[in-house]
């Protein structure tokens, strides 16, 4: 009869259904995890000099653009003050962590090509104007302005050109040897890149930056070796990773990029290249007259949101070949997946002995299993909904994290304790308690829970509004678990405490 008073209570039903929510999220999608448990990378950039926050902006997108070209996935970029940048990476191994350093280290380099000659870099780009839509000829655009000297090194060269590709490259694998599939190759000659130019995409970026391509297809590791020599590294797209392993041992540096599920080949080998465009040649800036004043057109209705995204790309690109300020590596940290996985196990033990432990001390302190194994119930509920949380809304538990959640379970038991206290009475030769005396007593139990629960909430907000990094987890799931605390697990505990202790001594 009491397990039924204590099943049929609205606060426990609440609960419950909060648990197998919580459950069936965990099940279907999973937890995620920081690069602290899961293995990674955490890279310090320090920017030369303070910058205002449209700068940082700049630096951030660029910084994303140029390691986004590597393939490595979860990248995240965050600003942190006004001089530095954190780089996280999840997942990576020593040699893509490795790539992800040196591009960091290398500054951003921007050029322009037309038929394997570059015309600009970064230093001509004098002015880049805001993103616009031009609705008399249906485009979104981005107007820039060239430097005098590079607008009639232009003009020369497109010189009754019209149609012809223009290219933009911002990091492109100068000086390097790429050997890629049979589709890639077949997807660099195809008219997609050429247009009604006459030079397909491996002719133009050998010439401009001493880029080889070779077709993978009935070619040894020595061949590739030999055509591969002088190149500063080969690269391997959309390649078996047997032959990087042959390459290596004769002593070439060698970088794989594979293909992701989202894109095809067409982006698949603009990324590895670092290049966007090919853009067509005007009429206009085929008449052999240098201006100075032009702009990138992409054609597409107003409502076409991607369009509009690839013109912001594209005003990034040509910002980042001329940023104001130069990056350096300031820290790095790296966690071997391996370790990331004892991380894991040992806060699986951690979390499961301390929770056995407060059961024991609670126990120790009433002498009563009625009262502990509640307690204990209560404490796992609220990491169960913690976690359920967090995996509906992919937030990375990093160990800050879990550290949030160890405390917000640490005031929830001093918070229990509060509630079985005032329900004990303050009379214990007392054998018999008016139900008025035990609503009042609980009444006075959640005043204390909510003014305590108020000041945690402020604290933490403060540190998840002003720091980047660690510390927003332990701010984020501190908040969450003491929101679960005072909206969920508190409420229920009351009712089964008060069915078990509160009415009946």
């Amino acid at each position: 009869m009491k397990w039924r008073r204590i099943l049929l209570n609205f606060r426990v039903i609440v609960l419950i259904f909060f648990l197998l929510i919580s459950i069936t999220a965990l099940a279907t999608r999973g937890l995620t995890f920081g690069l602290d448990i899961s293995g990674g990378i955490s890279i310090t950039v320090k920017l030369e000099k303070p910058v205002d926050s449209q700068t940082m902006e700049q630096v951030k997108i660029a910084l994303e653009q140029r390691l986004n070209t590597l393939g490595v996935k979860n990248i995240v970029v965050e600003p942190w003050g006004d001089q530095f940048v954190i780089v996280k990476v999840a997942n990576v191994t020593e040699e893509e962590a490795d790539q992800l350093i040196k591009t960091i280290e290398r500054q951003g380099v921007f050029y322009a090509e037309f038929q394997g000659i570059i015309f600009a870099t970064g230093k001509d780009i004098l002015n880049v104007g805001s993103v616009s839509y031009d609705p008399q000829h249906s485009a979104w655009v981005v107007p820039f302005r060239l430097s005098k000297e590079a607008a009639e090194k232009f003009a020369q060269l497109a010189l009754g050109k019209a149609g012809y590709p223009v290219d933009m490259f911002l990091d492109p694998p100068v000086n390097s040897t790429l050997v890629v599939s049979n589709r890639v190759y077949e997807a660099m000659l195809s008219k997609t890149f050429m247009l009604e130019g006459d030079m397909t995409l491996v002719e133009r970026i050998e010439k401009a930056f001493g880029i080889k391509v070779v077709p993978y297809a009935n070619v040894t590791p020595e061949e590739i070796a030999e055509i591969a020599k002088g190149s500063e590294r080969i690269i391997l797209l959309d390649v078996d990773g047997n032959l990087s392993k042959a390459l290596k041992e004769m002593g070439f540096e060698v970088e794989t990029r594979s293909m992701r599920s989202d894109e095809d080949v067409y982006d698949f080998i603009k990324r590895s290249l670092g290049l966007y465009g090919p853009y067509r040649v005007s009429e206009g800036l085929a008449t052999g007259n240098p201006s100075t004043e032009v702009m990138i057109s992409i054609t597409a209705p107003k409502t076409d949101i991607q369009a509009r995204q690839d013109a912001q790309v594209v005003s990034v690109v040509l910002r980042s070949g001329s940023l104001p300020v130069k990056l350096s590596i300031e820290r790095i940290d790296y966690i071997s997946p391996k370790l990331g996985e004892n991380f894991k196990r040992q806060v699986l033990v951690a979390g499961i002995a301390a929770l056995l432990v407060v059961g024991l001390i609670v126990f120790l302190h009433y002498r009563k299993i009625k009262i502990a194994i509640p307690v204990m119930f209560t404490s796992f509920s609220e990491v169960l909904i913690i976690l359920g949380i967090a995996a509906l809304i992919r937030w990375n538990l990093d160990l800050p994290s879990i550290a949030g959640i160890i405390a917000a379970i640490g005031t929830g038991v001093d918070q229990q304790i509060v509630i079985t206290d005032e329900l004990l009475g303050e009379e214990e030769s007392r054998r018999r308690v008016k139900r008025s005396g035990v609503l009042r007593r609980m009444g006075r139990a959640f005043f204390i829970i909510l003014a305590s629960a108020t000041t945690t909430i402020v604290a933490m907000s403060f540190l998840f509004k002003f720091f980047v990094g660690g510390l927003r987890g332990f701010a984020f799931t501190t908040i969450l678990g003491v929101l679960v605390g005072i909206f969920i697990t508190r409420p229920a505990y009351g009712e089964i405490a008060k069915v078990l202790i509160g009415e009946r001594r």
